[in-house]
């Protein structure tokens, strides 16, 4: 064992790169991530360079999902993996509830808590405009992947998927 492996954040909105290079700076332990500009649609990566992929709560705001998708696949090495926390649609029973918050209560509270309700207004605009997740793993095996796994969490508010590139 022993080796580093290399990790690399990515980010197309450089306030945010601002924001993890401060906190990297604040933990020893994040000291050897590189935190750098790209974008999903043409990711400044050689074909086949690296291992895994992880997004979390970013597929959803992809400008156009099939390239994004695509272009990831474009840079995992044979066997590689992409690994998505996003969310999805709830499971059906749970699903009035859900946006019953999502829409009313959430968008009221945070107005009271942050002064900011157009934020949650998007948020929810954007998730009830997301796929189930398994619309989403249909995606992901239409984009290339040979195996893909979805497995929903919390009534499938939120789901993890599993991608790998053919080895």
């Amino acid at each position: 064992m022993g080796g580093q492996v290399p990790v690399t954040g990515l980010d197309f909105c450089e306030p945010m790169l601002e924001q993890a290079r401060t906190k990297r700076g604040q933990k020893a332990s994040y000291a050897d991530i590189a935190f750098d500009f790209g974008d999903c649609m043409d990711l400044p990566l050689p074909d086949a360079s690296v291992d895994a992929v992880t997004i979390s709560f970013g597929v959803r705001n992809f400008e156009d999902r099939q390239r994004g998708l695509k272009e990831i696949l474009r840079v995992l090495r044979p066997g590689g993996r992409l690994f998505v926390l996003e969310f999805s649609q709830p499971d059906r029973w749970f699903r009035p509830f859900y946006y019953l918050y999502l829409k009313y209560i959430l968008p009221w509270v945070a107005a009271l808590a942050t002064g900011d309700k157009s934020a949650y207004d998007y948020l929810a605009g954007t998730i009830e405009n997301f796929p189930t997740k398994d619309a989403l793993a249909d995606q992901l095996k239409q984009a290339g992947y040979a195996t893909v796994q979805a497995t929903g969490l919390t009534c499938s508010i939120v789901a993890i998927h599993q991608a790998e590139k053919a080895g």
